[in-house]
């Protein structure tokens, strides 16, 4: 099994995971349009060096979302990623850093591979969004509870 395969299988299984209804055969057909990306302790993955077109999966690591403050060089953490978190990453979120708090494995689709899949396979490519808008939810429905708790 090839490395992007084997970390697919690592973060799109497992108890509770809303990819659970893919199949072995969908994840292997998957894979073809996924791949493999580490980053360094104390690096950004978003820079001018590391492009930001595409989703990412957390196969190993941690990953915190930063928002410098009023006071130059100084942030303040908005969240903090390990395993089998969904980064979707964008250009336009040039306020927000997400800097590798530990060694980060990622296994990433870039728009270009997303549309690619969709164009040539559309019944996976609906069920891999599927399961993204229930990852998405579920963390959505999480910041609410979080919310909830200051009312």
């Amino acid at each position: 099994m090839d490395d992007v395969l084997n970390d697919l299988f690592t973060i799109m299984r497992g108890e509770n995971n809303v990819f659970n209804f893919l199949s072995d055969e969908d994840l292997k057909n998957l894979s073809a349009f996924f791949e493999r990306k580490s980053i360094p302790a104390g690096k950004y993955l978003w820079d001018e060096e590391f492009p930001s077109d595409y989703l990412a999966f957390i196969v190993s690591g941690k990953v915190a979302l930063k928002k410098e403050m009023e006071f130059k060089g100084k942030h303040i953490v908005l969240g903090v990623y390990e395993k089998g978190a969904l980064l979707m990453l964008d250009l336009n979120i040039k306020q927000v850093k997400a800097e590798a708090d530990k060694d980060v494995s990622l296994v990433i689709i870039t728009q270009e591979q997303l549309d690619k899949l969709i164009k040539t396979n559309p019944v996976l490519g609906a069920n891999l969004l599927k399961g993204l808008l229930l990852k998405i939810s579920n963390r959505l429905k999480r910041c609410y509870d979080r919310i909830a708790v200051f009312f």
